[in-house]
């Protein structure tokens, strides 16, 4: 695979595999240095990439494999607070309503944080970057029951935890 190649291939899903990593590693430093490690080894590799099925599906593999290495060697287990949380509000709503989409928000990655990494992952995959169930078989190896059943129990689970963190929190 030449430079062309390569660009035209694996250069369109950097932003997936960005997100991805930030997901994981929840800091913007880290996920640069982690997509840059994928894509130096995805290029020392490129002679073998084309016997691969699907180059995407690898490179979100490794991409994950590489964040799950970094986090159990810093030994990070929670997630920190994104900061860019605050940036997605709309400027029409009151600071009142701001402020309670930014603590909802804030909840949500905290409960997402708290999955287990296989929910994790096939969460992000389907509701964030729109994965179909194919091509998160192709990347996980799970079947395509064993996804919606993995997907149901993640979103049933966040579910549950946020209306508990609500009822708690306004204390019912």
């Amino acid at each position: 695979m030449d430079l062309q190649a390569f660009n035209q291939r694996i250069l369109p899903v950097q932003g997936r595999l960005f997100r991805l990593a930030q997901m994981f590693l929840r800091n913007r430093e880290e996920a640069e240095d982690a997509i840059q490690d994928v894509l130096l080894r995805l290029w020392t590799n490129r002679q073998q990439l084309e016997t691969y099925h699907s180059i995407e599906a690898l490179a979100v593999q490794m991409t994950k494999n590489l964040c799950l290495d970094r986090l159990k060697s810093h030994q990070k287990r929670k997630m920190q607070n994104d900061a860019d949380v605050g940036s997605v509000q709309a400027t029409e709503l009151s600071p009142h309503r701001q402020l309670e989409n930014s603590d909802s928000a804030a909840l949500m990655h905290k409960l997402i944080g708290e999955l287990p990494e296989q929910h994790k992952l096939v969460l992000h995959l389907r509701d964030v970057e729109e994965y179909s169930f194919e091509e998160i078989e192709q990347v996980t190896g799970l079947s395509n029951a064993n996804i919606r059943t993995v997907l149901s129990r993640a979103r049933q689970k966040l579910r549950e935890n946020y209306l508990k963190a609500n009822n708690y929190e306004s204390g019912y």
